[in-house]
């Protein structure tokens, strides 16, 4: 089952640039990738001029066969153009409103200096405003949890 993301960029125009990533898209997979190995403006424009993509990988990587997972490389983000031949597909929005409107379960931000992450498109009561965490601190909670099921599960 996919957990689908958006991951994206605020332009100095102040618009935002999103591209669609389909499989596992939760903190503590696309978004521990995010915060270790795009850190920097330049790695997430080179991301997200790659368009929508099936996986996230810890590099960008190079053209490779998208039919055939025993040729992928695990470490290389798996891009629908670049791989599969797909039109190329990166949104753009006028504001961060919009763009969570029409987001997937998870929405990565880069602000030109960390990562925040909306959850589900949580809105705030008072002004209905995208609700937005630090993706270092979701991260860290997340993986602390997913240790603790794999450390339950393997004493029983």
């Amino acid at each position: 089952m996919a957990t689908r993301s958006n991951i994206a960029m605020k332009t100095v125009e102040g618009k935002i640039i999103s591209i669609y990533s389909h499989w596992d898209g939760y903190p503590a997979n696309n978004g521990k990738i995010l915060q270790e190995n795009y850190n920097t403006t330049a790695k997430v424009q080179e991301l997200i001029a790659l368009g929508s993509i099936s996986s996230l990988g810890a590099e960008i990587g190079e053209k490779q066969d998208f039919d055939n997972r025993d040729s992928q490389s695990p470490d290389w983000t798996l891009a629908y153009h670049r791989d599969r031949g797909e039109e190329l597909s990166i949104a753009e929005y006028d504001d961060i409103p919009s763009w969570i409107a029409d987001m997937e379960e998870y929405a990565y931000l880069w602000n030109g200096q960390e990562w925040l992450v909306n959850d589900h498109g949580e809105l705030t009561q008072k002004n209905k405003f995208p609700v937005f965490d630090l993706l270092e601190s979701v991260v860290e909670r997340e993986v602390a949890a997913m240790e603790a099921r794999i450390a339950a599960a393997e004493t029983n």
